[in-house]
């Protein structure tokens, strides 16, 4: 923390009565916004890594007696590392901005968190984000783990601003954010599987299928799909795989589309990732109805997808379970 404190501009210039004024020795708030997720992130990876390394030079720690308590003694032997670590970062930030004009504060957003925000907040980044996550889900990772490092920074952001232009009675900026992505192309869980069990009850006979679905719908409500994707499964499942990667880039764009005509409003408020479907859209667009009726268009569009998919797959087990038949009977034991 002090390390990144080091490093954000502490002067700044305020317009009072019409002159110019230059403030020193001032913390704002907008240096601790989104703006400055990655440069924290970075800052935080650094100093961790050269205290690191410092700490495990001997030569650099302060040895106490013994008969000095541990955690006592534990925080003498951090403090010289510790002091170069920050000394390090904040000497470098002075010379960048020396040498530059600009704080890292600023070059960081403009070289990276910027062009970021730019891609995800078009449909296409946000598809190909989507599309990466649903095909590390098929092969059995955690999809959301995976891009969570990429994906929350920048879409926490585009809410947090959403936030603040509502609260404020300014045009909401963004239409991709965290609850976009809950909302339009996670309904039930990654894939939208809340249109997979509504398949699964309308079209297998399948016992063991329909059994899987009704345990799957509690958990699904609240957005858990971990019992459908490893049950079904949808893992390493070439037919299920199809429509769970499909299924979230259409709904996605029905929401984009929805949200950039003005049917459907922009998120506003981050409501936890486990409200129900309907309650999710309807809290966090504050309650617009066209969002509303968007998700269940979502909902419909994600059953009609999965439909013939859960029909093929019903065929082959039920292929599979005569071939085993005729092999007991012509095997009987």
């Amino acid at each position: 923390m002090i390390c990144f404190i080091c490093v954000t501009p502490t002067t700044v210039e305020m317009m009072v009565d019409g002159q110019m004024h230059v403030v020193k020795d001032v913390l704002l708030r907008q240096f601790s916004d989104t703006r400055s997720l990655f440069l924290g992130m970075f800052i935080a990876i650094l100093s961790v890594e050269i205290y690191c390394w410092l700490e495990g030079r001997k030569g650099l720690k302060i040895k106490m007696p013994d008969t000095v308590p541990p955690n006592v003694s534990a925080s003498f032997s951090a403090l010289i590392p510790a002091i170069i670590t920050t000394t390090a970062i904040a000497t470098f930030g002075f010379l960048f901005h020396q040498l530059t004009g600009m704080y890292l504060y600023d070059a960081v957003y403009q070289v990276v968190q910027q062009p970021l925000e730019r891609v995800v907040q078009s449909l296409p980044g946000i598809l190909l984000l989507m599309f990466v996550a649903q095909l590390f889900w098929v092969i059995g990772i955690h999809g959301n783990q995976m891009i969570k490092p990429i994906r929350e920074p920048l879409l926490l952001g585009a809410i947090t601003v959403n936030m603040s232009a509502f609260e404020q009675g300014k045009e909401v900026p963004n239409i991709i954010t965290m609850p976009f992505w809950d909302v339009y192309m996670s309904i039930g869980g990654s894939g939208l599987t809340i249109g997979l069990l509504i398949a699964v009850m309308i079209a297998t006979r399948r016992k063991e299928m329909k059994e899987i679905a009704k345990l799957s719908i509690g958990p699904g409500l609240f957005n858990i799909n971990e019992p459908v994707i490893f049950g079904m499964p949808i893992m390493l499942n070439p037919i299920l795989a199809i429509p769970f990667i499909i299924t979230p880039l259409v709904t996605g764009s029905i929401g984009y589309f929805a949200t950039l005509t003005g049917f459907a409003g922009k998120a506003v408020v981050m409501v936890p990732w486990t409200t129900p479907p309907l309650i999710n859209a309807w809290l966090s667009t504050a309650g617009s109805m066209g969002a509303v009726v968007t998700q269940l268009i979502c909902i419909v569009v994600a059953v009609l997808i999965y439909l013939p998919f859960v029909k093929i797959a019903s065929r082959r087990a039920d292929a599979a379970q005569r071939q085993v038949d005729n092999q007991q009977t012509a095997n009987p034991v």
